[in-house]
Formats: structure tokens, C-alpha cells, sequence
């Protein structure tokens, strides 16, 4: 059988909170049913919706489905992990909102044998889930390093045992030369665990903002320099920005436009550190004057350059 990603089949996160994923649900459900619906295939949609729905607003299959982590991926054949039945148990008879006629095989896989209803999650001392959030840095603190303040929903298992959703307002250090990719991780601030387990991990995912000015290639950065025609003849000095301030780069003569410029180690710091490309552009000046076209004339009767004749396109 198939994986069924149940966040994705709602339009939510990971880590939605339960009214976001009440009002996704109720929101395509308005859109899918089949008695308004004009979709072709409405009712499979609307199915869908509700064995998704059915799983995310319980906050004990909720957990148990995210122990999948994200070893499958929708379309990819599922098999439980071992010992997963003895994992999950769940107390409680029966499912609200659909007759089981409505689940699938991947939905019944999990939830649908006896095994599921016998015993108390509760009583299980498992380790609680780890919450996996991606967290977007500027280019300036993943250089420098830096301290974030953060409000976030954190799951919480109050004295009954029960889970909800409350606010927590993290501190978050922002390591010097941190990667697109690099996980940060918050040791007992993911999902509660069940009776005596430990609490999950909190694990953010570091992103970059986009930058004005720069690219990034691991820990390499890309800056598009604009230079004019005779800079790139005759050859100058310019001060460049880069991350860790200015510097004067050396342009030399002859230069032509795509040409890469390297600044060693002035990319984001670490072991090796990176390096800064600058990447020469040369912009013309506008014609916008009879004196510019007058010039333009001049240097076209005197310098007698064919650009395509280099490059093969005009013999």
C-alpha cells in the first residue's frame, strides 16, 4: 500500500496548530463535496479530506502518525516500522466522522486492528515525537552569528494527559557559519512523551533570506559586479562590498562580462571557509543624447572591433 502524506492532502504544515488544520479541513470540504462540487472527483477528494481530518484533529494518532517521520513519501509502498504495533496503542472504540468503509488500507494499516483500541496510549512510557520547523536567517547572522527570539505553538500533555497546543517563546543561537540545510536542535521542547517518556527534540532547519545583493553556493558567495566598458579596458580598482565589510578589488585589464573575480575566504566562515566570487557585468551607457551618440559613432569608426567575428559567428 501506499503512504498517504495526510498534511499535504489538507494544504497545512507540519506543524499547524489544530485550527489551522480545523480550517483547512472545513474549507476544502466546502470545496469537495460532492453534492456542490463540479470536480470529477470530488467524492475520492472528499474521502480523502475526511481520513486526513480524522487522524490530525487527534492529538494520539496525530503523534503516532508523525512517528513516520519522513522515512516514506507519498506514492512510496508502506510498511509499518517494526515493533510499530506494540509502539502505538490507542483506548477509545471506534472513529468519528467516517464509517469505516471511508478509510483507506494506509489509514487502516495504522489505526484500523483491534490492537489500536486495547490498551492506553497514556500508560506507554514512550519518548515523545520530534517537531521539525524550518527557521529563515539573513545572510549577516549566519556570517556573524546571532541570538533569535522566536514565539512558537508547542504541543503540551497537561496532568490528564491530554495534548494541546501552547505558546512557547524560545531563545534560539543563530551558530556563525551556519548552512541552507543545517539543523539547529532544542533538546525536550518537541511533542510530550506518554506517561514517564522523555520529551521529543525541537529541530529547526536553517533557510536563508533572500539577499539584494548576494547568492549562495554552500559556503561559497556570488556578487554580480556592474562595471563600464572602459573599467573593463583599461583596468581599475573598485571597493566591493562583501560580508564582512568592503575590499578593494583589483580589476584587471581586458576584462570581459561573466568574468569571476575570487576573493579567498570572505565567504561564510568555517572549516575550510568560503570564498566570494565577484562576477564581472559590463553596462553600457545610454545613447540617450546627441553627444553620447556622437561618441559612440567616433569609437565605432575608430576602433574597428566585430565582437561576432571573434567568436566565429562572422568570418
Amino acid at each position: 500500500m501506499e503512504y498517504k502524506d495526510y498534511y499535504k492532502i489538507l494544504g497545512v504544515e507540519r506543524n499547524a496548530s489544530q485550527d489551522e488544520i480545523k480550517r483547512a479541513y472545513r474549507k476544502l470540504t466546502r470545496k469537495y463535496h460532492p453534492d456542490v462540487s463540479k470536480e470529477i472527483d470530488a467524492e475520492e477528494k472528499f474521502k480523502e479530506l475526511g481520513e486526513a481530518y480524522e487522524v490530525l484533529k487527534d492529538p494520539q494518532k496525530r503523534s503516532a502518525y508523525n512517528h513516520l517521520g519522513n522515512q516514506w513519501q507519498e506514492g512510496q509502498e508502506f510498511r509499518p516500522p517494526p515493533q510499530w504495533d506494540r509502539e502505538f496503542e490507542f483506548s477509545g472504540g471506534g472513529f468519528t466522522g467516517l464509517d469505516s468503509g471511508g478509510f483507506s488500507d494506509f489509514f487502516e494499516s495504522l489505526f484500523g486492528g483491534n490492537r489500536w483500541r486495547n490498551a492506553d496510549f497514556r500508560t506507554q512510557n514512550v519518548r515523545g515525537m520530534d517537531i521539525n520547523a524550518s527557521l529563515r536567517v539573513s545572510l549577516e547572522d549566519a556570517y556573524h552569528g546571532a541570538n533569535r527570539s522566536i514565539n512558537l505553538q508547542i504541543p503540551e500533555r497537561d496532568q490528564q494527559g491530554n495534548v494541546r497546543m501552547g505558546k512557547r517563546h524560545l531563545n534560539v543561537k543563530i551558530p556563525k557559519g551556519v548552512v541552507p540545510g543545517q539543523r539547529i536542535r532544542l533538546a525536550g521542547i518537541g511533542y510530550s512523551g506518554s506517561a514517564n517518556g522523555e520529551p521529543g527534540d525541537l529541530f529547526f532547519s536553517i533557510e536563508f533570506e533572500p539577499h539584494q545583493l548576494y547568492r549562495v553556493d554552500g559556503r561559497d558567495i556570488y556578487l554580480d559586479l556592474p562595471i563600464t566598458p572602459w573599467e573593463a579596458a583599461l583596468g581599475t580598482r573598485i571597493a566591493v562590498p562583501t560580508l564582512g565589510g568592503k575590499v578593494d578589488l583589483n580589476i584587471p585589464s581586458g576584462s570581459q562580462s561573466g568574468r569571476k573575480l575570487r576573493l579567498q575566504k570572505r565567504g561564510l566562515p568555517g572549516n575550510p571557509p568560503g570564498d566570494q566570487y565577484v562576477v564581472l557585468t559590463i553596462v553600457t551607457p545610454p545613447a540617450d543624447s546627441e553627444k553620447a551618440q556622437k561618441i559612440y559613432q567616433e569609437m565605432g569608426e575608430k576602433l574597428k572591433f566585430n565582437p561576432r567575428q571573434l567568436a566565429g559567428i562572422e568570418q
